[in-house]
């Protein structure tokens, strides 16, 4: 608990101009760099608040009154080296924001005095086909690296996620996972190499940082042991053809024996088949099948043309009633499109759109063993009681589970049927306690039926539910266990020697950051 003093001080710190720390880490900052005009901004520049905000993409966190002190988007790594290095002498909190999609908002929120390392500007991307891989700077977004494949060649693709406004930096750093992962991995699993900056301000690459550095910022987060500055990924060959369908059924229907069969079923599947479900809430105005208003559409890529899936699907799940008319034959960038919502027939310059937010709360589940129908429809009631709800079921199996559980920090590999991803969206900009509630009560009814010691979390769907650090960031390993062992399984032992290895004054922290033996 944090005491009333401590308090005191906190309140103190927020009260202290934004300029005395302006002033200050100017000073410091152009004795390192001679010039910072236009890459700098304070809480009194004009800027701030549209800098502040262009990234944010959860409106639950839009008008915090938790803002940093000094948001500096470098264009240059000599520019972060100086930032790390002058906020340590102002004792300025880092965080460092790639794209702004961290569901708690810990890349531009603190409840200390701090600063904003905000990648935007350093998002450039080299792809080399002849060589099968690319480099990519942690500002891009996954729209834009897709984008900049297909511009050399429509025989290539990289498994990131659907969305394509998430930042490469944090995404890879979590995992990523992709509708093409069942066949080639995480995004972190087709990491070659890595740029990053460290704690002392040097720059590193796979080989100066050593493999115990190089493993744990692939999957472990990279912000608690430093900036990473670019990934160098190996890219997946796809083909030219590819195929997509979507079927959706109500409970009327029968959608709850479906999706029983599904979780026995998708893992299983060849690797080039992604057979997604998503339970919803759909409005009862517009629904064409009636009342209840829950529908759960199951939806697939195949990496392949559609007469080959229908054999597979028709065989392996010959209740989901899969016709050739509901397949789509496309390639690789519009089947990109098509899961990002926009039309496959569109531009593929739509990637490169950076707009869109919403509020909403989030959190995700393992799941082991295949839930009973009681425990669906416990579930699907959930749903029911909420306008905006979904829940989205992540089959896994293939080449994700094909990788030891210790290849990498991402440890839900062995033994896991399919993750489980629980959201509810809103419209205002408030967080509402209501929405916030009913998420926590769904969280509690499914611990009966997802996984347990620990009950596991993915990294990437940040959750300060699980736990947190102490405010004053002096979390000891028993303390950090609560949320890091659903995160990381074992692998978090290694994840706190490593960070204590590279970073021993636990310079970069967040309330969920890797902590430092004592």
């Amino acid at each position: 608990m944090v005491s009333l003093l401590f308090l005191i001080l906190i309140s103190l710190h927020f009260s202290t101009p934004s300029l005395a720390y302006y002033n200050g880490f100017m000073q410091c900052f152009d004795s390192h760099l001679k010039s910072s005009s236009n890459i700098i901004f304070t809480r009194n520049d004009p800027q701030y608040s549209s800098v502040l905000k262009s990234s944010i993409r959860n409106l639950r966190f839009l008008n915090s009154t938790l803002k940093p002190e000094l948001i500096i988007t470098p264009t240059h790594e000599s520019h972060i080296q100086a930032a790390i290095l002058c906020a340590k002498k102002q004792s300025l909190q880092v965080r460092i924001r790639s794209g702004g999609h961290d569901y708690e908002g810990s890349s531009y929120l603190s409840h200390l005095p701090f600063m904003i390392i905000d990648l935007v500007n350093l998002r450039s991307i080299n792809v080399d086909v002849e060589n099968e891989c690319a480099w990519v700077e942690s500002g891009a977004t996954t729209g834009e690296l897709y984008y900049k494949i297909a511009e050399k060649s429509k025989s290539y693709g990289f498994p990131a996620g659907t969305c394509h406004t998430i930042g490469i930096g944090g995404h890879i750093s979590g995992g990523g996972l992709s509708v093409i992962s069942r066949k080639y991995g995480l995004a972190a699993d087709n990491v070659i190499d890595a740029k990053i900056i460290d704690a002392s301000g040097r720059i590193l690459e796979r080989k100066s940082m050593g493999e115990d550095l190089f493993w744990a910022i692939r999957g472990g987060g990279g912000s608690s042991f430093g900036v990473i500055l670019s990934w160098k990924i190996k890219l997946s060959p796809v083909p030219k053809i590819v195929t997509v369908f979507k079927i959706e059924k109500t409970l009327k229907q029968g959608a709850i024996r479906l999706l029983q069969k599904w979780q026995n079923i998708a893992y299983k599947l060849p690797k080039e088949i992604y057979l997604h479900a998503t339970m919803e809430n759909i409005d009862t105005t517009s629904n064409p099948h009636g009342e209840p208003s829950i529908i759960i559409s199951f939806e697939a890529l195949f990496l392949g043309q559609t007469q080959e899936l229908l054999l597979v699907v028709q065989e392996a799940f010959p209740e989901l009633g899969l016709s050739k008319e509901a397949c789509k034959e496309m390639n690789w960038v519009q089947s990109v499109l098509y899961f990002a919502g926009f039309s496959p027939n569109s531009h593929f310059d739509l990637l490169l759109n950076r707009s869109g937010r919403t509020s909403f709360k989030s959190k995700t589940d393992y799941v082991k063993n295949p839930i009973s129908e009681t425990g669906l429809e416990g579930l699907y009631k959930f749903v029911l009681a909420e306008k905006k709800f979904r829940v989205h079921f992540e089959p896994y199996g293939g080449k994700i589970s094909e990788i030891s559980d210790s290849e990498t920090p991402f440890p839900h590999r062995s033994g896991i049927m399919y993750g489980l991803q629980y959201s509810d969206f809103w419209e205002d900009e408030q967080e509402s306690e209501k929405h916030i509630k009913s998420m926590r009560s769904l969280y509690n009814y499914m611990g009966n039926y997802v996984s347990k010691n620990p009950r596991a979390a993915y990294l990437n769907g940040r959750d300060l539910d699980l736990g947190m650090n102490r405010i004053d960031g002096n979390t000891s390993f028993e303390e950090a266990s609560t949320w890091g062992f659903k995160y990381f399984k074992n692998n978090f032992k290694r994840l706190v020697h490593v960070k204590t290895a590279v970073d021993p004054s636990n310079f970069f922290k967040d309330e969920q950051s890797i902590p430092i033996l004592e």
